[in-house]
């Protein structure tokens, strides 16, 4: 081959890894469209709702897991169930104790980043139960409802106060006898492996949560290293009182998830 025939030649390739390399920096900037919102203890995935309408009016494809709060592992099934119905990445989010949920399914191939709002982000070896003693909040412990056959709630009498403080007064009442009973097993769970260690980590801190201490709230964020904000006044019902806040957060995750 000739000098200029091999300049043309090298000169063909390099233009052709160029191609290459910026679609492979196209499709890896590009934003993730799936979000998967998943609920705490004592309530259902309807409190979801308000930002569940703010995504989807901004192009997300959003899908809200049901758990059933029998035990962790029929939590981390249902939401695996659901992470494995999408057709690509997500941004998995989890409320409360639907952080542990996503701390552990998480590590699934789908998720592309984690959220959590005002939620247990636990290392190998805690549990929400163990960090709660180490950050006590400051819900009386004769708020919480042990039935019979092992299941937790919050004394409805309580609820507006202690889970909902920022919320009308009327729906919080009705969300207090809306509870789902939650098994007290879950709380002393464990997780080995918490995604949050190798995957992108968003936080939003309540400060004024009676449910979890802000302070621990903020201990979960900063050893995850999550981008975190802070919402002054936030009761425990973050998610539902300021769901703008909430999607923007989301979004945010979903703009650099994929990069």
């Amino acid at each position: 081959m000739s000098f200029p025939s091999l300049r043309s030649a090298v000169a063909h390739a390099a233009a052709a890894l160029c191609l290459v390399a910026g679609a492979v920096t196209t499709a890896q900037a590009a934003p993730v469209k799936n979000v998967v919102l998943v609920h705490g203890a004592f309530v259902g995935g309807a409190g979801w709702r308000p930002v569940y309408d703010i995504l989807t009016r901004d192009g997300y494809k959003v899908t809200l897991v049901q758990e059933p709060l029998t035990s962790f592992k029929d939590d981390v099934t249902a939401t695996k169930r659901v992470l494995d119905s999408l057709d690509g990445p997500c941004v998995l989010v989890g409320h409360s104790y639907g952080g542990a949920i996503i701390t552990e399914a998480g590590n699934d191939e789908h998720v592309k980043s984690l959220v959590y709002i005002a939620a247990h982000a636990l290392d190998a070896g805690e549990t929400e139960v163990s960090n709660g003693k180490l950050y006590p909040n400051a819900t009386p412990h004769q708020d919480v409802v042990k039935t019979a056959d092992d299941y937790l709630y919050l004394n409805p009498a309580d609820y507006p106060r202690d889970f909902a403080a920022d919320m009308p007064i009327a729906q919080a009442e009705f969300e207090a006898h809306a509870q789902m009973p939650t098994a007290a097993a879950v709380f002393t769970s464990q997780i080995p492996d918490p995604a949050w260690r190798v995957k992108p980590t968003f936080y939003m801190v309540a400060k004024a949560d009676k449910i979890i201490n802000p302070d621990l709230e903020r201990m979960y964020a900063k050893r995850a290293h999550a981008h975190t904000v802070e919402i002054a006044g936030a009761s425990h019902s973050v998610y539902e009182t300021h769901p703008q806040e909430v999607a923007a957060l989301i979004e945010q995750a979903a703009q650099g998830a994929g990069q």
